[in-house]
């Protein structure tokens, strides 16, 4: 299973390189079989017999993080949309974006962000599983800026960054909890001690930082606001982080910790309230939207809170329902995205008031609409897959007993009721897209182009996705034992086998979609009367303008407090630096009773000992007085040769050579460096200012020694010497036990310091790239 994760990455370092063919070849070409090749693989694993797989990469197992990846159902479900459908936009985009572009940016982009999907939706572990849904945070920021010369690319990329990150920063707080209390970093180990977790003190802030992040990810009310402003990047984009990615990685979040905590009676609350208002927010907004793609992004939202609805359902015909709709969704969604695309890479707008009349320039695109349309809106017909699962929508709205308490009676009563109305504004928005488009008086002369119907390589992935639409709804139990119970038996924990039938009979559930057909086309025929609504509700509220007001907000008093202390000022910095560590150290200290003497474990001081250090305070004090730059820099360098000579003393040869070659090193570059700087001038300083230093000074050395001390005589814990000197043999490999903690025993530590010094490097070379540059112009 790794593959599925390792091969993107892997090819995402190599789409630089064969971006430099595009002339010939374009680069969506090679990517295309990436996500195609994952998808073959993945699919031999649909069947009856179904069991799941995990596999264990050892990464960092003395911190219990490892690359464990478990396949069942729900993320079986995950993989082959995120690969499936990943294929068809790619395949998709090598129409729609032209020669011209920077294609290597963007693929790169997009197979990273395949690759975090990916782990997202296989990781157990719960902290790989946060690595790889920030760098979906991320490499989503990328794609959403893909044009970043537009003022709105840039302004949605960071509004998606910036509440997703947020979102992710508080899952983390809840997986950090879980670990702790279960004492374990896997997410089955965690079900499995589901009592545990639902007994524990800290089960509201676990549930409320988890679902943090789920919401912000999927777009819930009142995070919804990064996603319309997500449409300006590129369709291919739209069509893949709406229909199979991004914004189904919180609903994946739920529906993967719902084991746990599916029993609660909050978890009902809070996720059916949420998915609910979202619902109704979201198809209400669409039919205000003139942008095709703004009408879809909203379209989303509102799909996606009918799915969190059913998981916070949490009945068994519930979750059955989520997992049927998150498939059908994906379907008609991403054919719907790309046939926004078409209309507008073929008239060069997508503004539905400039449109109209297109069926007869457009017909399979049309077609392609109707279909995907009608399905979104649940328009009872049996060769639509969007009516079955929104059917059990409604059926499992009106059986919610099972699982809730009196305390939540109220909000079983009115759900059926919100579900229909939002349902109906699903209506409204899916033929306000189709027939604003495709019907009405063709507008030639408001169009940039004129229209004519897409070249066939464009129109193949939505074909392929309207195919599987009216597959399903005409097959729909051919996906059921085979595929959608796996999923829904890996969330509600019990064996999920329902049979899918159109007809049911004279049911109440059947009632609801008539009702929705019924209002729905009546408010569809007298749209233009009743959209007044719209500046009375919302109105002037915005939680857009909201958003804006809090960023401004913070800009400014970020600037104010920062102002203070970011004033140029390396004396300032330093001063800041040393008083907070003093001063938090000693509050630790005191409170912890951290500082110990122990005056039988000192040793007895030599004379030579006396006289080295007393050799190191003299020149250590000489800096202070001195007047030039080599004399301080000399004088400060008998600093570094007297611990030298301690360590000589102190019979540690290893690290006395190594102090000798950096200080050497040290003084010579500073010698190179300073030979280039002004003359040293010693600032004239007020006796307060004088007075400040030397507390500041006094303190940290009296800091360092009281650790120091303490340390020495302290005996807390149990040395770590014997471990080394026991183990660095037989785990390094070496006899030399210094040089086998650095290199070996403390490699994380050299890796990061490797990184920390490559990324300095890579700034410097810029700066000094850009300066070039300026100077040329």
């Amino acid at each position: 299973m790794i593959f599925a994760v390792l091969l993107p990455l892997l090819i995402a370092c190599l789409i630089p390189f064969l971006s430099k063919v595009k002339h010939k070849v374009h680069t969506g070409i090679f990517v295309f079989f990436v996500p195609f090749v994952i998808f073959l693989y993945f699919i031999q694993f649909i069947g009856t017999n179904f069991s799941p797989i995990k596999k264990t990469y050892y990464w960092i197992p003395s911190l219990s993080i490892n690359l464990d990846f478990y396949l069942d159902g729900l993320s079986l479900l995950f993989v082959l949309l995120i690969s499936g459908i990943g294929a068809l936009v790619v395949l998709y985009s090598i129409y729609y974006l032209d020669k011209t572009e920077r294609l290597g940016h963007f693929y790169v982009y997009l197979i990273l962000f395949m690759a975090g999907m990916l782990g997202v939706v296989l990781s157990d572990n719960v902290f790989v599983l946060y690595t790889f849904w920030e760098l979906t945070s991320i490499s989503s920021f990328l794609l959403i800026g893909y044009w970043h010369f537009n003022e709105r690319s840039r302004y949605g990329a960071l509004k998606s960054m910036l509440i997703t990150i947020l979102g992710g920063l508080s899952m983390f707080g809840g997986f950090i909890l879980l670990s702790i209390i279960t004492d374990t970093t896997s997410i089955q180990a965690m079900i499995d001690q589901k009592e545990v977790i639902l007994n524990s003190a800290y089960l509201p802030l676990i549930l409320g930082f988890i679902l943090m992040g789920a919401f912000t990810k999927s777009a819930q009310f009142p995070f919804h606001i990064w996603l319309p402003d997500a449409m300006e990047a590129p369709t291919p984009v739209s069509a893949y982080l709406h229909s199979a990615t991004m914004v189904k990685a919180g609903l994946f979040l739920v529906a993967r910790f719902s084991p746990i905590f599916a029993g609660y009676e909050w978890f009902f609350i809070i996720v059916t309230i949420a998915g609910i208002v979202t619902l109704c927010w979201g198809s209400y907004m669409a039919v205000r939207q003139t942008d095709l793609k703004a009408i879809l992004a909203f379209s989303t939202i509102s799909q996606l809170g009918m799915i969190m609805a059913m998981l916070g359902f949490g009945t068994k015909l519930a979750v059955f329902a989520a997992v049927f709709h998150i498939l059908n969704h994906a379907t008609f969604k991403g054919s719907l995205f790309m046939v926004a695309g078409i209309v507008d890479h073929e008239t060069g707008t997508r503004d539905i008031r400039k449109l109209g009349g297109l069926l007869t320039f457009m017909p399979i695109t049309a077609t392609l609409a109707l279909f995907g349309t009608f399905s979104m809106a649940g328009v009872p017909l049996p060769f639509l897959n969007g009516f079955y699962s929104k059917e059990l929508f409604f059926k499992s709205s009106l059986h919610l007993n099972e699982n809730v308490g009196a305390f939540a009676e109220w909000l079983i009563m009115i759900i059926p009721w919100l579900a229909v109305l939002g349902s109906i504004f699903t209506f409204v928005y899916s033929m306000y897209f189709l027939f604003g488009v495709f019907a009405g008086k063709h507008k030639e002369k408001e169009l940039p182009k004129k229209p004519h119907e897409a070249p066939l390589g464009m129109l193949i992935s939505p074909i392929l996705l309207v195919s599987l639409v009216i597959i399903i709804g005409l097959f729909p139990n051919l996906f059921n034992g085979t595929f959608l119970a796996h999923a829904a038996e890996a969330i509600s924990g019990v064996e999920t086998h329902k049979h899918i039938a159109y007809w049911h009979g004279w049911e109440p559930q059947f009632y609801m979609s008539l009702i929705v057909v019924g209002l729905g086309t009546l408010l569809v025929l007298t749209r233009k009367r009743w959209t007044g609504v719209y500046s009375f509700f919302p109105g002037k509220l915005s939680l857009n303008r909201a958003y804006d007001a809090i960023l401004e907000k913070l800009e400014v008093y970020s600037q104010k407090v920062t102002g203070f202390y970011m004033n140029g000022s390396l004396k300032l910095y330093v001063a800041l630096i040393l008083s907070t560590t003093v001063a938090f150290t000693f509050i630790i200290m005191g409170l912890t009773g951290g500082f110990f003497f122990e005056p039988d474990e000192t040793l007895n001081v030599t004379t030579i000992e006396l006289t080295v250090v007393a050799v190191m305070i003299a020149a250590a004090i000489g800096t202070i007085f001195a007047k030039h730059n080599v004399a301080a820099i000399l004088v400060l360098g008998v600093v570094g040769y007297g611990v030298a000579i301690l360590f000589v003393i102190y019979r540690a040869p290893d690290l006395a050579l190594t102090q000798l070659v950096i200080e050497t090193i040290t003084v010579a570059l500073f010698l190179l460096c300073f030979f280039h700087l002004p003359k040293l001038q010693v600032p004239k300083e007020s006796k307060k200012s004088k007075l400040l230093n030397a507390v500041i000074s006094l303190s940290f050395g009296t800091m360092m020694t009281l650790i120091g001390i303490s340390a020495h005589s302290s005996d807390w814990f149990d040395s770590i010497a014997e471990y080394f000197i026991h183990t660095s043999h037989s785990l390094g490999g070496g006899d030399n036990v210094v040089n086998v903690i650095l290199v070996d025993m403390r490699g994380l530590d050299t890796l990061f310091e490797i990184t920390v010094l490559g990324i300095a490097a890579l700034a410097i070379y810029s700066l000094i790239k850009i300066k070039r540059k300026k100077e040329a112009e």
